[in-house]
């Protein structure tokens, strides 16, 4: 399953895709918020990987490998280079199932709108393959930038879901949230 935005394809990551996935989870500035999420050797992108094509197996989607478009030059990457990842997992969170928005990209293809195209393209893709579920992306409160993403990708702050993260306070945006207790 692929989608397509304007300058991006997203895809299903492949055993290939070992080498960029430890290049950007083992680089500092992309997990400066998330230090938890730093990877430090080849065999931990292995095992994220395998954890990734899990899902994928058992619910027929999962996080995506974002690359630039064919046909495309994206800030500075060639068509078909891997700028980073975004997607969606299942998680539980206060007693509910919620799909989890995930998106990190290589720090030089930061500033260019290309986390809220590939993250704006996976809400889209969830309202209409999975409306009845809740999304929700956790950021911490210095991270402006992730929040500028989670809200324009559509989702909202929802204040009264903040809690203790695994790195500090997380900061909960979220769509087609249900009422009531939580």
């Amino acid at each position: 399953m692929e989608i397509v935005t304007a300058r991006l394809a997203l895809r299903r990551p492949a055993p290939s895709d070992l080498d960029v996935i430890f290049e950007i989870h083992s680089n500092p500035e992309c997990c400066r918020h998330n230090p938890s999420d730093l990877l430090t050797d080849r065999e931990e992108a292995k095992r994220l990987f395998l954890r990734w094509d899990d899902h994928w197996r058992r619910h027929s989607f999962g996080y995506w490998v974002v690359a630039a478009r064919d046909g495309e030059s994206v800030a500075g990457a060639d068509a078909g280079t891997t700028i980073g990842f975004c997607g969606l997992k299942f998680v539980r969170f206060r007693e509910r199932e919620v799909l989890n928005l995930f998106y990190r990209l290589d720090p030089a293809h930061w500033g260019g709108g290309l986390a809220t195209e590939a993250a704006g393209a996976v809400v889209r893709w969830a309202g209409e393959h999975l409306p009845e579920w809740p999304i929700l992306a956790r950021v911490r409160p210095e991270n402006l930038a992730s929040q500028t993403v989670a809200q324009r990708a559509g989702l909202s702050r929802t204040e009264e879901l903040d809690e203790a993260g695994e790195d500090g306070p997380d900061w909960m945006f979220t769509i087609r949230w249900p009422h009531g207790p939580s």
